[in-house]
């Protein structure tokens, strides 16, 4: 069992890159972390790791170990939970990352999935960064847009419409915009991709000249909460996704406008290892998504 927890010790360091990082994930001290390694080294006659750095970086025969040890570990969990699934409840531990708007998406269904499956710990990564899902040893990922990786399997969980909104009072003080040409008239407050720093581009049925409305603008935003604050603030208009202000929409915080010149649309996915078996914890909670999940519902426009 020493060897096994040596193991796991090194694969779970190698991922995350530290002993501090792994200690945090095991429970342990970091010193725990890196004896429990250093006996697995000196068992192997082998150094696994470089420690001249401050970040942890695999030898060229660690690289070669932890590719075999990954696969070990995870055909061993895979197994454990095979063979207690046909007579215990989905249990476990389950790392998700998820967008940092994504809580819109799952808290109102989150109290459902615990009830059902009390014994499944999630442990939930709200952020905005492209996620290494196999090498942070993430059981799944929910995250928009085409992926080309054929390391990760996916499942749809639905589709999401844009929708340019402002506030009431906004509104009242700037008038309401009736083609997209009268957005040069408009505070257009934009969004900025954390994981490109590219600008969203503002996209419209039609062909339209966007040098008629893209102006220099007050405030550019890397994070989706602050942008809708801002509009619902009073500070512009902001382009988003539909559901990430449905609230808002309904209790007219917020209005949509021009939704006859807007028809563009995105989705999300539910992305895992393609090198591992579904575990019953992570079947469970990827069939549950796909069941409960609602996206789609349109606004009613100004």
């Amino acid at each position: 069992m020493e060897s096994l927890s040596g193991l796991n010790a090194f694969v779970i360091a190698a991922r995350l890159g530290s002993y501090v990082a792994a200690a945090e994930r095991l429970g342990i001290s970091a010193s725990a972390v890196g004896k429990s390694v250093a006996r697995l080294e000196d068992g192997l006659g082998v150094r696994l790791f470089n420690r001249s750095t401050r970040r942890l970086s695999l030898t060229e025969g660690g690289t070669l170990f932890f590719e075999r040890c990954s696969k070990i570990l995870d055909e061993l969990e895979e197994a454990e939970a095979e063979l207690h699934s046909s007579r215990d409840a989905p249990r476990g531990r389950l790392r998700v990352s998820l967008p940092a708007i994504g809580y819109r998406m799952l808290l109102p269904i989150l109290s459902e999935f615990t009830r059902r499956y009390p014994e499944i710990e999630l442990d939930m990564d709200f952020s905005d960064r492209m996620v290494d899902v196999i090498g942070e040893g993430m059981d799944a990922v929910i995250r928009s847009g085409d992926f080309a990786d054929s390391r990760l399997k996916s499942k749809p969980l639905g589709t999401f419409h844009f929708v340019l909104v402002g506030a009431p009072d906004y509104f009242a003080r700037q008038g309401v915009p009736q083609t997209p040409h009268d957005l040069k008239r408009h505070v257009c407050l934009r969004y900025r991709f954390p994981s490109n720093g590219q600008l969203q581009e503002w996209t419209f049925t039609r062909d339209e000249d966007d040098s008629l409305w893209k102006r220099s603008t007050p405030l550019v935003f890397n994070n989706l909460e602050a942008l809708i604050s801002a509009a619902t603030g009073g500070f512009g208009l902001a382009y988003v996704p539909d559901f990430a202000v449905r609230q808002a929409l309904q209790s007219q915080q917020l209005v949509a406008v021009l939704a006859d010149h807007i028809s563009a649309h995105g989705r999300f996915s539910v992305l895992w290892p393609s090198s591992r078996h579904l575990l019953p914890k992570l079947r469970v909670f990827v069939d549950f998504l796909a069941e409960h999940m609602t996206l789609n519902a349109r606004p009613q426009p100004l």
